[in-house]
Parts: C-alpha cells; structure tokens; sequence
C-alpha cells in the first residue's frame, strides 16, 4: 500500500528546528520523534540561515524590492521543498527495487 508523504506546516518546522537549535536535541532523535527524515532538518536549518539575512536586510529596502526578494525567496524555497521530496520519492523507490529483488 502506498505511504503518503507527510507535509510539515512552516509552524512545525520552526518548532522542530528550536528543539535541534535551543535545546541541544541531536537530530536523530527528532527524526524518531516527529518521523521526520533526517536530511530534512538539515534542508530546514539550511534555509533559516540562508533566508535569515534576507529578513534583517529587508528592513532597509524599498517595500517593492522587498516584496520582490520575498517573492524569489518563497519560490525557492518552494523549488527546495520539491526537491527533497523527489529525492525522499527516490530513495523509497530503490528500496522498494531492493526489496523486491531480496537484496534487503
């Protein structure tokens, strides 16, 4: 029967990504936790770093460029989120082949 992928809202995320960065929480365990692939905290701690800066420069833009690079920003982000997930779709894929095959 085929898994459904489950969607993090950007509330979950941060909440997760507070543990890891706050409480010391190794990233196993909110892998185990919230069944959450691990390379996906990593994608999100990635991104908060990345789109950090880009909030605190924002306060000394115009309001049409800002709503620009927020517009870029939430695209790629997008693009990211899609890109884990096709890789997260991969690598079921060739562990349904193995199991199939009996390599596992």
């Amino acid at each position: 029967m085929e898994e459904k992928k489950k969607r993090y809202s950007p509330e979950q995320k941060m909440l997760i990504l507070r543990e890891y960065l706050e409480n010391d929480v190794s990233i196993s365990t909110l892998s185990e936790k919230y069944g959450v692939n691990p390379n996906l905290i990593y994608n999100w701690k990635k991104e908060l770093f990345e789109q950090g800066v880009s909030i605190f420069a924002g306060h000394n833009k115009g309001k049409h460029e800002g709503h620009e690079k927020e517009k870029i920003l939430r695209l790629e982000t997008k693009l990211r989120d899609k890109d884990a997930l096709i890789s997260e779709i991969i690598e079921d894929n060739i562990r349904l082949k193995k199991k199939m095959s009996g390599e596992i």
